[in-house]
């Protein structure tokens, strides 16, 4: 269908309208049309009318076009983006609410609007700020778990959390946060704290904390990220005299620590006593992801040549690709509330979080794009690491895979996936929250719910036709799940470090405080 086929369609569409034989509805969860004005205002049910034939406009342009499988997906996305780029409420005339503020405050919304316009230009890289920075500091009100700096190494620290409990469990318990993101959102809020609750339960916890590299840092690969866990683990065997740990990997970290745990068994070390893996996709291979999408040799390439020119992948970058992905929740929600209604950004501890972006070095970046684009976890001995070929069926360790059932990053199918992918036993948990609240939804969270099914079958959608579901969060159900696989308990240690390892700081540390550059 040509577009001025499509544009003849339009008019009609907007002429049924006129005469009353059309009449659409937004759906029923779109909040940015639940202002009464819509329906009772016959300019603005004109604008809503006009909006939304525009919407199946562009969609029957892409059945009509001869378009199929990915190259379909791939124009219903990007026309996605531009139908909600054109929504009437991205304006002030067009949006209700805003003018109802622009006359209530005096024009006062007007001006601050335009200073925040401003301030974003100057200080956030030209996109709406989410979150209002001001209200949060590292150790203060975020990242509060009490614990030391008992390592440092050119790539990270090594943080271990001081003990709750008068026993604790002999095995520790590493977490491997993604290199994209700092460490702390496990330890928000103390009601949010994920590390908290594993101190609480008994557990030595430890944690990385990756450094925020630089241009100067543009070789930093692979090899050099297990190279510096595996000093951060014998850290921890030392200090815990243990000879085994169980790790916690979450989203790219998962990546990075299931290469570990395959590197270990090719040297014939069973170091890695478990694992869990949270919202991480191993191989893109029968992924349905919106990213995978646009994964091919061409923009794998074109994203290859960006990193080696900067030296990094800026942080600031990929924040802009995710943000994109859900324009009307993480851009166009801003720009009402900013610019147009004149408000300050909320003060919302896992938006600040994820707005502290982190650099990716350039081969890093490499290195993931070939581990993705080529699925090379998927194919045993196809990658190489630290004169290893990687074997994820030679990792027979237990497993506790979760995935997010609205996830847009990680879907939770690819992230089921894993289930196939390796050896050993699994157990797959899915949680009924997107990306980041699988995380942090702690236990008391009236909404929070989760599926089980004690059976891994090949096909993620009949493992969740059989699933049950259970009320609750899910960190209590791992809690036993971790603790029988932590060995017996022993006396809490007095106080983080050893004589060998002694605190260099207290947590979260100095990594944590840089900045992306």
């Amino acid at each position: 269908m040509s577009l001025l086929h499509s544009g003849i369609g339009y008019s009609r569409k907007l002429v049924d309208v006129a005469i009353g034989k059309r009449d659409y509805k937004p759906l029923p969860k779109d909040r940015r049309f639940n202002d009464s004005t819509w329906s009772n205002s016959w300019i603005h049910r004109g604008m809503l009318q006009s909006y939304l034939a525009l919407v199946e406009s562009l969609d029957e342009w892409v059945d009509a076009s001869g378009l199929d499988g990915d190259d379909a997906r791939r124009a219903r996305f990007i026309l996605k983006i531009v139908g909600d780029s054109m929504s009437p409420t991205n304006v002030l005339p067009g949006n209700p609410a805003a003018v109802k503020r622009l006359v209530d405050t005096g024009g006062k919304s007007a001006t601050d609007g335009i200073r925040n316009f401003v301030d974003d230009l100057r200080f956030n890289n030209g996109m709406p700020a989410q979150v209002d920075k001001s209200n949060f500091e590292l150790g203060r009100n975020l990242a509060t778990t009490s614990g030391s700096i008992v390592f440092r190494n050119e790539l990270l620290e090594l943080l271990q959390y001081a003990p709750a409990t008068g026993k604790v469990y002999r095995r520790p318990l590493l977490f491997i946060p993604p290199q994209i993101n700092k460490f702390y959102v496990y330890d928000l809020s103390p009601e949010k704290s994920f590390f908290k609750f594993c101190v609480d339960e008994g557990i030595q916890t430890f944690t990385v904390s990756w450094r925020n590299p630089g241009p100067e840092n543009a070789d930093w690969g692979i090899d050099r990220y297990i190279q510096a866990l595996k000093e951060a683990v014998e850290v921890i065997e030392e200090i815990t005299r243990s000879k085994t740990v169980n790790v916690c990997a979450t989203c790219s970290g998962g990546i990075t620590g299931s290469i570990l745990a395959a590197h270990y068994k090719a040297l014939d070390q069973d170091v890695i006593n478990s694992m869990t893996l949270p919202v991480c996709v191993l191989t893109q291979e029968n992924s349905d992801n919106d990213l995978s999408l646009f994964v091919n040799d061409t923009a794998i390439e074109a994203a290859r040549a960006n990193s080696r020119r900067h030296g990094v992948l800026r942080g600031q970058e990929l924040a802009k690709v995710f943000n994109w992905m859900r324009p009307n929740d993480l851009i166009w929600n801003y720009v009402v509330n900013n610019y147009l209604l004149g408000n300050r950004p909320p003060a919302f501890d896992v938006l600040y979080w994820n707005n502290d972006t982190t650099n990716l070095p350039a081969q890093l970046h490499s290195d993931f794009l070939d581990i993705v684009g080529q699925s090379a976890l998927a194919k045993p001995g196809e990658l190489s690491v630290c004169d290893t070929d990687i074997d994820l069926q030679q990792v027979d360790c237990d497993k506790f895979l979760i995935g997010g059932l609205t996830d847009h990053l990680t879907p939770w199918q690819a992230c089921y996936q894993t289930t196939q992918l390796t050896g050993g036993e699994s157990q797959f948990l899915l949680v009924g929250s997107g990306h980041i609240q699988s995380l942090v939804t702690a236990p008391g969270n009236p909404k929070a719910k989760y599926f089980l099914n004690d059976h891994t079958p090949a096909s993620p959608q009949e493992w969740l036709d059989s699933a049950t579901e259970h009320p609750g969060a899910w960190w209590p159900h791992w809690g036993d799940w971790i603790r029988a696989r932590s060995g017996a308990q022993k006396n809490a240690p007095a106080k983080t470090g050893t004589v060998v390892n002694p605190p260099l700081c207290d947590a979260p540390g100095t990594y944590v405080l840089e900045a992306a550059s």
